[in-house]
């Protein structure tokens, strides 16, 4: 005795559930990658009302006992003297010629040191960002 069946079976597969996982992915890698680079030496910056939305290629960081830290996107921070300062930031703005220089000093530094670095900045016109907190 045969048995028919009344329903025929759909053979086909729906991907709208599987274009929807990986629309969400998508928006998690998306979101995750834009992490900002935390920064690794300890400086106490000052305050400020508002906060810049540029992202800096190439840190300068300028610490409580005067030593000098560069860094060239998500490299970590290296301690160097003043006078290898110019060349790195040079070596920087060969490889991205539309980078922004921050400056992360800590609020005891003596003004004139950020004014060094400001001047190295101006005289390779170089665009420069000054690190700040928020206030509170």
């Amino acid at each position: 005795m045969a048995l028919k069946r009344r329903t025929k079976v759909n053979e086909s597969f729906s991907m709208a559930s599987m274009t929807d996982v990986i629309f969400l992915l998508l928006i998690f890698f998306m979101v995750t990658s834009t992490v900002v680079i935390p920064n690794a030496i300890k400086v106490t910056l000052p305050q400020a009302q508002k906060q810049t939305a540029a992202k800096p290629l190439t840190r300068v960081t300028i610490d409580a006992n005067l030593n000098y830290y560069v860094a060239f996107g998500n490299q970590r921070e290296k301690l160097i003297s003043f006078e290898e300062i110019t060349p790195f930031l040079q070596d920087s703005y060969a490889k991205e010629p539309e980078m922004f220089v921050a400056l992360y000093a800590d609020e005891t530094v003596p003004y004139r040191e950020i004014v060094r670095i400001l001047n190295i900045a101006n005289e390779n016109k170089f665009k420069m960002v000054l690190a700040t907190r928020a206030q509170k």
